[in-house]
């Protein structure tokens, strides 16, 4: 059996996972940790690099512990990672200020004049909406694409932009950090909206870049989610408790690993994930996009595989609001008098544990309340950082356990509604496989099969996906299995949720208005948060 180590960073934590592949992919350890998400009232979205790092080294030892297996016998390092964030980084590549994650929403000027001028389509640009499509398969035309990000530093901060060396996104600040390479996977390279993706290019285009305002100089080497980009360095080895020249991989972003992780790799294959974020993936054969809902097809992780992709930023993240404002609120009103822990890892068990009982008591449509899910603003499949959660058709009969499962369920129709449009291109897999922290819940999960009337699959512990499609990455970089492919057979559906007939009405009827919420108020979020 071959030992190896990856470390699946989203958006709060990080989980580290030691697997054994042989004839399966098997967990053997695993830790996590959080880190802080620091959201500003300007619409700032920042993260801290010496947190990720030390979250890294924490769980890193404490993986290694409960697998009870020596450094010595990794032999690999990979990643799944959040994606679209911008790490600004000098020659010695340190961060020159904190990373801005791709929940920033800051860039709304340098947004308006370097794309939102002139004839627009889809809120860009005739002909740099062209030239973009051309090029990329995809537009920047959403202002939180790191590429206005980076426009913003450049003109909000001139001290720090003379500082820049290299841009990164999340797992290639760790990757450098690790090796002193500066790289970056294709997958990532993509989710910079700069890639020339046309064959016989597959780099970043000096054109586009020059377009949209950035030095092409600062763009890094290109390499495969598969390729060993580097070494442990001796003393990030030390720190991490690892072994000194173990090979570390490419790996790849969120988007391209879970649907790996999940064992969706075919084409056709669709996966719904929800964890912090959420969204709805079909595996496809080429490029593709939907400017108008904001949809594009991704490239995975496996070499000419693409991933047509819808994303809501606030899926797990309104199940966490639940938590703390409803479930557990400020003036220590509960539902029921036990405690449920606080660590990172509990927030996707105990939480769902704890609300099952909960919301399987409130009938499908939660008396007819239905939430909107747009905590943070929304991209897809409408693009408006105004956009912001509500309950809407409250009565006097309305009481917590219904807000709680409009929650779910709001999620659920978003999710629906992203299927209902990447359905004009692509047509989904009838099995749906759902994966993240949502997938441990049984009762999401049959009000996911509920909603979209589709057969719900879940896998082994579901939370743990990305990690896995990292190990994949490993797997089939080192020959241990000969493709991507290969490993569906290695991670089986162990849970199938059939949709109860029963409920199709009240969803039907209940979606139908929930698409209808955003452009009637359109108007009142532009006034209370324009």
């Amino acid at each position: 059996m071959k030992h190896v180590i990856t470390f699946d960073i989203g958006t709060t934590g990080v989980k580290t996972c030691v697997f054994g592949i042989e004839n399966s992919i098997r967990l053997l350890g695993a830790a996590s940790a959080g880190y802080g998400l620091y959201v500003f009232p300007d619409g700032g979205a920042e993260q801290d690099t010496e947190e990720w790092w030390e979250a890294l080294c924490t769980t890193c030892k404490k993986a290694l512990d409960e697998a009870n297996v020596t450094a010595d016998s990794i032999e690999g390092i990979s990643f799944c990672s959040q994606m679209q964030g911008l790490v600004l980084v000098d020659k010695e590549g340190n961060a020159v200020r904190r990373p801005m994650s791709y929940m920033d929403q800051r860039a709304r000027e340098e947004l308006k004049k370097g794309i939102a001028h002139g004839v627009t389509v889809a809120g860009a640009s005739v002909p740099i909406l062209i030239k973009s499509l051309i090029i990329t398969g995809a537009v920047a035309a959403s202002v939180k694409d790191p590429v206005w990000k980076y426009n913003w530093v450049k003109n909000h901060e001139p001290e720090n932009f003379k500082k820049v060396y290299k841009w990164l996104d999340v797992k290639e600040y760790l990757i450098g950090r690790m090796t002193g390479e500066f790289v970056m996977t294709k997958d990532s390279a993509f989710g910079t909206l700069l890639y020339d993706l046309r064959k016989g290019h597959e780099c970043f285009s000096e054109s586009l870049c020059k377009t949209l305002g950035v030095d092409v100089k600062h763009m890094p080497k290109l390499v495969k989610s598969t390729d060993v980009v580097g070494r442990l360095r001796e003393r990030q080895a030390q720190e991490l408790g690892l072994k000194a020249g173990t090979p570390v991989y490419g790996g790849g972003g969120d988007a391209s690993l879970i649907g790996v992780g999940a064992g969706a790799v075919n084409p056709g294959d669709t996966h719904v994930y929800c964890g912090t974020s959420g969204w709805v993936s079909t595996v496809v054969e080429k490029s593709m996009v939907d400017a108008s809902a904001m949809i594009a097809a991704v490239i995975g992780a496996d070499e000419g595989k693409f991933n047509y992709f819808a994303e809501l930023e606030t899926a797990g993240k309104c199940l966490e609001w639940v938590k703390d404002h409803l479930a557990l609120d400020e003036i220590n009103i509960y539902l029921k008098k036990e405690n449920v822990a606080d660590s990172y890892e509990s927030e996707y068990t105990s939480l769902y544990e704890y609300m099952n009982d909960v919301i399987d008591k409130v009938p499908a449509g939660s008396g007819g309340v239905i939430f909107t899910p747009w905590l943070h603003g929304n991209r897809c499949p409408f693009e408006d950082p105004n956009s912001r959660g509500m309950f809407f058709n409250m009565s006097l009969e309305t009481g917590k356990s219904e807000l709680i499962r409009a929650v779910f369920e709001g999620v659920c129709f978003h999710l629906r509604w992203f299927m209902e449009c990447e359905e004009k291109k692509v047509k989904s897999s009838e099995k749906i496989r759902f994966v993240g922290g949502g997938a441990l819940n049984r009762v999401a999960c049959q009000i996911l099969a509920d909603v979209l009337g589709k057969t719900v699959e879940t896998v082994d512990t579901p939370q743990n996906v990305g990690a896995v499609g990292a190990a994949v990455t490993i797997a089939v970089g080192s020959s241990m299995i000969g493709s991507f492919a290969d490993a569906k057979k290695l991670i089986p559906a162990v849970k199938t949720f059939k949709p109860n007939a029963a409920n199709k009405p009240v969803y039907d009827k209940q979606f139908a208005v929930f698409k209808k919420l955003y452009k009637a108020n359109k108007e009142n979020f532009a006034a209370l948060n324009g």
